[in-house]
């Protein structure tokens, strides 16, 4: 497909050039805008329904507030594609989310019109809120734009930074971008006026009138006028629930007619009546059919082909670590009708929607809601059932008193399948699982696996089901596993007991996850230079395996332990056990592998590991140096 003509949009340098075109043409400039963005994400794939439900937002906003010293801020930020487009970026999208180009999300370094960094959800409300009051107290007056989605509104924290608002009147826009919620679309022209009427000049001054006259009356007629307002409108709009918290409803509205959007906008822009939230009805993949028919695969896309849609994905060579894990828990759900699946909002992208095929009334998915989740997992387990909390291992972070009060204190029996552990690519820091070793193997009661391969991580499932004792995590990375041979169902695992891969006498190293393919490549490069190498696959981070480590330290000149993790993690805890036990007096030398102490940007996950220095290449490189052998060019041998 060639490139879309788009003479509007190319005039369109900044929002300063947005604003000088005239209302009845910004129809058109969507139009092209959309356009664009269909053809920029299919060369260079990223996310895509979610982007072309806010085009016409995206400009109104920019057409009516002044942008950067407003304050605009997107929610996660995987709908700011069109934002960053008309915000000096758009030469520049097609590096978005590779090495050295542009984030997925909005990012503070990135531009001056990112006000905030995004990625996780719910945080836009609170963010904004601080901005407001940060505004006053320092005498400044500027507009702060909260655009949060009706899937971000499912989380507490959303409700937590409203009612605070509320509470002291802070002067606010909150935008809910409802695209997925079941309240009918606003239609025809009725709605249109009343969403204008109730917003504009003449009906707030009223109503703050009406305000002032109320103070006067008793407290019993305060109430019962504030009540009978707010009743009344939401007879004809539905914001109870919002007016409740103190805010001012206004909606819902077309989110796609530019003629609704504008003026509601320039009247909240302009009003000082406290919090306001705007009800903005949208739709994913808006002007483009595929995506409008089925948003979900259009939500994060490889490249495609503009006319047909089809994706570009290469075909897999062994099945993905998510799969196996959704597969091996249906499995283990026949053999035992007390295994349920709890997800937070990510059921495709964890595996748990593989179980509910199977079992859907043993399956839950709470929406973005984390903390809930786990304490959820936590009351189910207490009464008998085995739940399986799955979250992605950035997710879980948000979670994590739930994880150590509702779970550990109590030694509660809630598994905890952790994928995306290690680095994830494309969505770079934001999604990275790199702390959830650390920040578990830390917790008494806690048991913490990695899976080698995806075998183990069958292996691991099924020992999870079994396992009454308490807590247990598993972790596993994004992406397709190594080909190895898949069992019919998982063993058991021993709690604690790691595995010898490879026998070796002169150096020892100890893989915690997946980076024990890396770990045997290095083993046999090592061997090129007559050092002889033990591969082990410690499987378990906590407890882990004393006698294994301790054998490997009274017969090994130097140990090595790799992990796909932080600072803090595996290595930390085998540091320990050889110092108490006084094996670094001299008997042995050692080194931990992990990642650096730094955020990385998102780049394909090989190159994230060669950066971090946990590829084979460095895993030698690493061994060389600990005995002091004279620097050699190590090979790529990955090459």
């Amino acid at each position: 497909m060639t490139k879309p003509a788009t003479p509007l949009l190319d005039r369109i340098n900044s929002p300063s050039d947005l604003k000088e075109i005239p209302d009845t043409d910004l129809p058109q400039l969507a139009d092209e805008l959309r356009a664009d963005l269909v053809y920029s994400v299919s060369q260079s794939g990223g996310h895509l329904g979610s982007n072309l439900g806010v085009v016409e937002l995206t400009v109104a906003l920019h057409h009516v507030f002044d942008t950067p010293h407003d304050r605009i801020l997107w929610d996660v930020g995987h709908q700011c594609y069109p934002h960053k487009m008309l915000t000096g970026r758009r030469s520049q999208m097609a590096t978005i989310r590779k090495e050295d180009g542009l984030s997925g999300f909005t990012k503070r370094s990135e531009s001056e019109f990112d006000p905030f960094g995004a990625a996780h959800s719910s945080t836009s409300i609170s963010a904004g809120l601080g901005m407001v009051e940060a505004a006053r107290l320092q005498g400044k007056h500027r507009n702060v734009v909260s655009v949060i989605g009706d899937g971000s509104m499912s989380a507490g924290m959303a409700y937590e930074a409203m009612n605070n608002a509320g509470a002291i009147d802070a002067q606010q826009i909150v935008i809910l971008n409802d695209n997925d919620m079941s309240i009918a679309p606003p239609t025809g022209a009725m709605s249109a006026y009343l969403a204008r009427l109730v917003s504009g000049k003449t009906y707030i001054s009223l109503r703050e009138s009406a305000k002032q006259l109320s103070k006067r009356l008793p407290k019993f007629f305060q109430d019962k006028a504030r009540k009978t307002e707010e009743y009344a409108r939401a007879f004809w709009s539905g914001g109870t629930l919002f007016e409740e918290m103190g805010f001012f409803y206004v909606g819902p509205i077309d989110g796609h007619n530019l003629e609704h959007l504008l003026p509601v906008l320039r009247n909240a822009r302009d009003a000082k009546v406290g919090p306001i939230l705007i009800h903005v009805v949208t739709q994913k993949g808006k002007g483009y059919a595929p995506a409008e028919a089925a948003s979900d695969k259009y939500h994060g896309v490889s490249k495609f082909d503009v006319v047909t849609g089809a994706q570009a994905k290469a075909k897999p060579n062994a099945p993905s670590y998510t799969k196996v894990f959704g597969q091996s828990l249906a499995q283990e759900g026949t053999f035992d009708d007390r295994i349920v699946a709890i997800s937070a909002a990510m059921p495709g992208g964890t595996g748990v929607d593989i179980f509910e095929q199977i079992h859907p009334d043993r399956t839950y998915d709470v929406g973005i809601a984390e903390q809930h989740a786990v304490t959820f997992a936590a009351g189910m387990a207490a009464d008998g059932m085995k739940p399986f909390c799955a979250i992605y291992s950035t997710f879980l972070q948000r979670a994590y008193d739930q994880v150590v009060h509702d779970c550990a204190i109590q030694n509660l029996p809630v598994r905890f399948p952790i994928d995306r552990a290690g680095f994830v690519g494309a969505d770079g820091s934001t999604h990275a699982g790199s702390f959830d070793v650390a920040y578990l193997s830390c917790i008494p009661n806690m048991v913490v696996m990695a899976a080698g391969d995806e075998a183990e991580l069958k292996h691991m499932v099924r020992t999870a089901a079994e396992y009454d004792e308490g807590p247990m995590a598993f972790r596993y990375p994004r992406g397709e596993g190594v080909g190895v041979d898949m069992p019919d169902r998982g063993e058991v695992l021993q709690i604690g007991k790691g595995r010898i891969m490879r026998e070796g006498s002169k150096v020892a190293i100890v893989s915690l996850g997946a980076r024990l393919k890396e770990a045997l490549l290095a083993a046999e490069d090592l061997e090129t230079y007559g050092l002889s190498t033990t591969v082990a696959d410690a499987r378990f981070a906590k407890p882990i395996d004393e006698d294994l480590i301790e054998n490997l330290a009274r017969n090994h000149e130097l140990i090595i332990t790799v992990e796909e993790g932080s600072i803090g993690g595996f290595g930390s805890h085998v540091a320990q056990l050889l110092s108490s036990r006084g094996y670094l007096d001299g008997s042995v030398r050692f080194r931990s592998m992990f990642m650096p102490d730094r955020f990385f940007e998102q780049a394909s996950p090989e190159r994230l590991y060669e950066l971090a220095g946990l590829d084979a290449a460095n895993i030698v490189k690493t061994v060389f140096a600990a005995l002091g052998r004279d620097k050699v060019d190590v090979p790529n041998i990955r090459a």
